[in-house]
């Protein structure tokens, strides 16, 4: 059973998604809440294997609970569930560690998919999105990143913690930090999830 957080501030979309979600046996609505500061207070109480967070809430936004979700190390998965398609809100959302970033308008069917996919430990982004990344991917980007760098997020895209990177490239751990770190700044991601998720999305895993 998939359990799942529900958090957005309107009361009649929650109660839909909810009565759409629970034709699915797999997965279960065990919590809702209202905006990220009650998300948060929710995560530190109950285990969910899947939070589906709006964007734009009041008290706090879901962008700004993503983030310390990240920073707090909670263990969960994260879908953006937005009507924003910018690809402002959509990077901002896969910098800051998002497993997922799902359209409002996608049918029940697909978001029941991606809450699947999600918590089985792999990312899903609607197509619009998944067109705006990839436009946004140009050759400036890859160039930015020595061959080390890249080899680099190649390993932390494959699960490799700093330890293990540095016996597979002979270096010390603390170079592995400060190549990371260097990496962040470069692409503007702030937590290691978001460089994994980039590495799988533009397909530097290989």
């Amino acid at each position: 059973m998939i359990k799942v957080l529900l958090v957005d501030d309107h009361p009649i979309f929650r109660e839909g998604l909810m009565f759409r979600l629970s034709l699915d046996p797999e997965i279960k609505v065990t919590n809702q809440a209202e905006n990220g500061q009650q998300a948060l207070t929710l995560l530190q109480h109950f285990e969910f294997d899947v939070v589906l967070m709006d964007i734009n809430m009041p008290e706090m936004d879901g962008m700004y609970a993503l983030e310390l979700i990240r920073e707090q190390q909670l263990d969960c998965k994260v879908i953006m569930l937005s009507m924003h398609d910018s690809k402002e809100y959509i990077l901002s959302a896969m910098r800051h560690g998002a497993n997922g970033y799902v359209l409002k308008d996608v049918p029940g069917d697909e978001l029941i998919s991606a809450i699947k996919k999600v918590a089985s430990g792999k990312s899903y982004f609607s197509a619009e999105v998944t067109d705006i990344l990839s436009q946004e991917l140009t050759s400036d980007q890859r160039v930015s990143l020595t061959r080390r760098e890249h080899l680099i997020l190649r390993l932390v895209s494959q699960g490799l913690n700093d330890k293990r990177i540095a016996q597979e490239l002979n270096i010390s751990a603390r170079t592995v930090e400060t190549h990371k770190r260097n990496i962040k700044k470069k692409l503007g991601i702030e937590s290691t999830i978001g460089l994994v998720r980039y590495a799988i999305d533009y397909g530097l895993d290989k």
